[in-house]
């Protein structure tokens, strides 16, 4: 079932703008020769408002700003936003206000601006401490400016995290694990970490065609993901989802939400939403092209395409694979309340069987849990066990 209308929110900002297009990135991000900022954060703060006045005040728990590249965005843009989110929804005494950033110096010469409006908490794009790796990627940063930036960001704000990408051509574990040693050595409290994969339509799909190079098989990239693990225990990070790892306490509260399936807002250009209205859940999707969405806007107050009421059982298979990522798993009273379908009926016993007599779940009748071999098979598992 929906949330009572008390429940807190999460609220993603979308700015869809960059630079330059990574070659290996299918997000909606833009480039464009000339930004008009003003015309978007008024957009921005239009469908914020349109959210607003049908969600009623409910508590704010977090705000992210993705991209794109919302570094890109002057603090005072950052400060406005921030300001009418609070208005609009009264935040908790300990909200997260996330920013993501990459580390060049133009950028990480923004940090303080950014602390002042009001971020408490800095995501920065490094992907890599390694300058040919880093041209590879297509990254407009090179490692030296990476650390300054990291320095920067853990000198100017109390909570930090950074991206690092792995499973890159030719990568060995012991070069990984001083690379991701160089960046945790620093005391950061989260780390984010992005396999590299080929997705069509970007240059790195038609390079990787090609032939241009290889990526490591599923065994060597294992390695390379279990090297991360045990590198940030080092550091005293363990790994809260299958892809992140933070101090105890440290977790990403925003990011949580979307994992255990609460309800969430997203505004801005390809956003996605999940909110509880009228006793429904509905799934709301933003036109993905920046002009155009911002025309949606100035015409209904939203640049929503789509939006949709989603049954009990997408709702069930939307918080199963979105659980079972957590080292915490999945909670069945919690999932029931959620979805209106008991978590054991969600599933398929048979496969669930097999998947704990091969040690890959755990399932005690109240919780099920991704061992960390199952994690390493996640994608396969969730594809046979939901129902």
């Amino acid at each position: 079932m929906p949330p009572a209308a008390g429940s807190p929110l999460a609220l993603y900002i979308h700015w869809p703008f960059c630079a330059s297009k990574c070659p290996y990135c299918d997000f909606n991000s833009h480039v464009r020769e000339r930004i008009d900022e003003q015309h978007f954060a008024e957009a921005l703060l239009a469908e914020l408002a349109f959210e607003a006045g049908r969600s009623g005040r409910r508590p704010l728990a977090s705000i992210f700003f993705g991209g794109g590249t919302p570094s890109l965005m002057a603090p005072a843009t950052v400060a406005r936003l921030i300001e009418a989110a609070q208005a609009h929804f009264p935040p908790a005494a300990d909200i997260e206000i996330t920013l993501e950033a990459n580390p060049t110096s133009v950028e990480a010469g923004r940090l303080a601006g950014y602390r002042a409006a009001g971020v408490n908490r800095i995501s920065l794009g490094v992907q890599a401490l390694d300058d040919s790796v880093l041209r590879f990627l297509g990254r407009r940063h090179d490692a030296a400016q990476a650390l300054i930036a990291l320095g920067a960001a853990r000198t100017i704000f109390e909570r930090a995290s950074f991206d690092m990408i792995y499973a890159r051509p030719g990568q060995r574990p012991d070069a990984w694990r001083a690379e991701l040693a160089r960046a945790l050595a620093l005391g950061f409290d989260h780390l984010s970490l992005y396999q590299l994969t080929i997705e069509p339509g970007t240059a790195f799909a038609a390079a990787h065609a090609r032939g241009d190079f290889a990526l490591p098989d599923a065994d060597a990239a294992a390695r390379l993901y279990e090297a991360t693990e045990e590198e940030a225990a080092r550091f005293g990070l363990c790994a809260y989802e299958v892809s992140n790892y933070a101090r105890p306490g440290a977790e990403s509260r925003h990011n949580l939400a979307y994992w255990r399936y609460q309800d969430f807002l997203g505004i801005g250009p390809g956003a996605h939403q999940r909110l509880s209205l009228g006793g429904e859940v509905l799934a709301t999707r933003r036109h993905r092209a920046p002009e155009a969405w911002a025309a949606l806007v100035g015409r209904h107050g939203h640049g929503s395409t789509e939006e949709e009421a989603i049954g009990p059982r997408d709702r069930a298979r939307e918080a199963l694979l979105m659980g079972l990522r957590l080292a915490e798993g999945i909670e069945a009273a919690s999932f029931h309340a959620r979805t209106g379908i008991a978590l054991a009926d969600a599933i398929d016993p048979a496969i669930l069987e097999a998947a704990c007599e091969e040690g890959y779940l755990r399932w005690d009748g109240s919780r099920l849990v991704a061992s960390s071999s199952g994690l390493l098979r996640l994608d396969a598992l969730l594809a046979r066990l939901a129902r």
